[in-house]
C-alpha cells in the first residue's frame, strides 16, 4: 500500500445554484520519503489539492488516505507552508517555532527537551542566529525559512509546501531550494511541493505531476526526474535527464496552454 493514497478525488465547490467542479478523479500514489512537485496552469486545482491533503478542504468524493488513515481534518502528520509564511508578527522566530512545539510535544516532552528541539529545527534551516528576532526585523527569505523550521519541529509525516518561494527574488529563491534538498536528504521525509517554475520541479523532484487545466482539472501527465542525488543546480542544469525532464514538462504546459487558446 503507499504511504499516501489519493484514490478517484473529486472537488465541487457550491455557491448557491452554482456548482463549480475543480478537480476531477485524481488518482495518486507517493510513497514514503519522496518528493513529489505539482505542477500546472493557474486555477487548475493544485492548491486545492494540496488543502485536500492537508485535511484543510473536504472531498466531495474518493479518499485521501496517509499511513493507513482517511484524512478527514487537518492534523500534525501533515504541515503547510504557504507562500506567505504566517508567521505572528509580535512573537520571535523562536516563540513562533514553540508554539508549534508546546502544542505537539507538550506532556511528551520536558520544557528543556522543547527548547532543544526548537533550536534542532532553527539549526536545519539556519536561523539559530536569528532565534530572538521578530518577522518584521528578518528578510522574506529568512521568514520562510522560520517557516519551514516551525512545520519540521512538528515531526510531520509529509510536508506540504505550497509555493513557498514564489515571492521572492530568484537568488533567495535558490538558496531556499537549496536549503530544502539538504533538509530532505538529512531527514527522508515526504514532501510534496506546488510549483509554477518548471526548473524549480526539476532540481527537487522525484516525480512532477502535471495538472490539466480546470475546470474538472485532473493528472495529465507523471513524470519521472531520473537525476542522482545529490543535485548541483550547476551540475544539474547541464545533465542530459536534466533537459529532457524540462523540455517533457514545458511541452506539455505549453500544449495544454495552446488547448486553452484555441477552445477560446
Amino acid at each position: 500500500m503507499a504511504y499516501l493514497n489519493i484514490s478517484h478525488v473529486d472537488k465541487t465547490f457550491v455557491t448557491g445554484s452554482k456548482r463549480t467542479e475543480v478537480l476531477r478523479d485524481i488518482r495518486l500514489d507517493i510513497a514514503q520519503g519522496e518528493f513529489v512537485s505539482i505542477i500546472g496552469h493557474s486555477g487548475c486545482g493544485k492548491s486545492t489539492l494540496l488543502n485536500l491533503i492537508a485535511g484543510l478542504t473536504q472531498v466531495t468524493s474518493g479518499a485521501i488516505k496517509l499511513d493507513g488513515y482517511e484524512v478527514r481534518a487537518p492534523g500534525p502528520d501533515r504541515a503547510v507552508v504557504f507562500q506567505n509564511h504566517s508567521l505572528l508578527p509580535w512573537l520571535s522566530v523562536h516563540d513562533n517555532v514553540k508554539l508549534a512545539v508546546d502544542k505537539i510535544f507538550r506532556g511528551r516532552k520536558s520544557r528543556a527537551e522543547r527548547h532543544e528541539w526548537i533550536l534542532h529545527n532553527l539549526d536545519l534551516v539556519q536561523m539559530r542566529h536569528a532565534a530572538d528576532k521578530r518577522p518584521g526585523e528578518i528578510s522574506g527569505g529568512m521568514r520562510q525559512r522560520a517557516g519551514i523550521a516551525r512545520a519540521l519541529a512538528m515531526e510531520p509525516k509529509v510536508l506540504l509546501l505550497d509555493e513557498p518561494f514564489g515571492a521572492l527574488d530568484a537568488l533567495t529563491r535558490a538558496h531556499l531550494q537549496d536549503a530544502v534538498m539538504d533538509i530532505h536528504a538529512r531527514l527522508g521525509n515526504t514532501m510534496i511541493m506546488i510549483t509554477h517554475d518548471v526548473d524549480e520541479a526539476v532540481l527537487l523532484a522525484d516525480r512532477i505531476v502535471m495538472m490539466t487545466n480546470g475546470p474538472a482539472a485532473t493528472i495529465g501527465e507523471v513524470l519521472e526526474v531520473n537525476l542522482p542525488r545529490p543535485r548541483e543546480r550547476i551540475a544539474a542544469a547541464a545533465d542530459p535527464a536534466y533537459l529532457k525532464a524540462r523540455r517533457a514538462v514545458l511541452r506539455f504546459l505549453y500544449e495544454r496552454h495552446r488547448f486553452v487558446e484555441a477552445a477560446e
